[in-house]
């Protein structure tokens, strides 16, 4: 039996690993196929994304027994404040009108199975769920950057969201790893959470490829 939390870490994210060619726009960004329609609508779902995740991690916070989980998900909550500032560029950049814009539903079940996490998983589990999806998130997001330096012309301000998240930070793991530890030595078991990150994994590929499907309508929008 696993009792190690670096164990349970790394076992949960190599079975959370996208597949390659899972997510279905990188590749069209990096060809410069999809439109920039399809990057303002981008910025139009993360606009919803960041405010329910910010206060899912604070409802996470207030509902943690240990320390290093209150730490883990505050950290996370301050994170996304940063990340609302830096999107703004972002949307000025591609020509998203943020109030107008109508979310697509695809994009929006994975913030909808974070906020359910807040209110009816444990905090460990959604910690370790979220956790292991993050290095994915952080790939794709440093591919993006460099995708939309390379053939949409954005400038470093432009590109400052996906680069602030395909920047690794150091606390997250230490807080998660103290967490889980806590929790094993507790007699925690991470079962329910990988379902949870399986789950995760499914919504947040289904994010990209509801945009791929976007990119690749007549028009580049729906």
């Amino acid at each position: 039996m696993t009792t190690s939390a670096r164990e349970v870490l790394a076992d949960t994210q190599a079975e959370l690993t996208p597949l390659p060619g899972a997510n279905r726009l990188l590749p069209l960004l990096a060809d410069g196929r999809a439109p920039v329609s399809v990057i303002a609508a981008l910025a139009g779902e993360e606009r919803r994304i960041i405010a329910s995740d910010w206060r899912a991690f604070l409802t996470l916070a207030a509902r943690a027994e240990d320390s290093a989980t209150r730490q883990f998900f505050s950290f996370l909550a301050g994170g996304e404040s940063v990340a609302l500032d830096l999107l703004v560029p972002l949307a000025e950049a591609s020509g998203a009108d943020m109030a107008s814009y109508t979310p697509q539903a695809g994009c929006q079940a994975y913030p909808a199975y974070v906020a359910s996490l807040a209110l009816n998983a444990s905090p460990v589990d959604a910690l370790l769920a979220l956790f292991a999806n993050f290095a994915a998130w952080g790939e794709y997001c440093a591919a993006i950057s460099a995708s939309l330096r390379a053939n949409y012309g954005f400038d470093d301000r432009a590109c400052g969201f996906f680069d602030f998240f395909a920047k690794p930070v150091p606390e997250p793991e230490q807080y998660a790893l103290t967490a889980i530890q806590s929790a094993l030595d507790s007699g925690w078991q991470p079962d329910e959470a990988q379902r949870h990150g399986r789950l995760l994994l499914t919504y947040e590929l289904m994010f990209w490829n509801t945009l791929a499907d976007t990119a690749a309508s007549p028009s580049g929008t729906q």
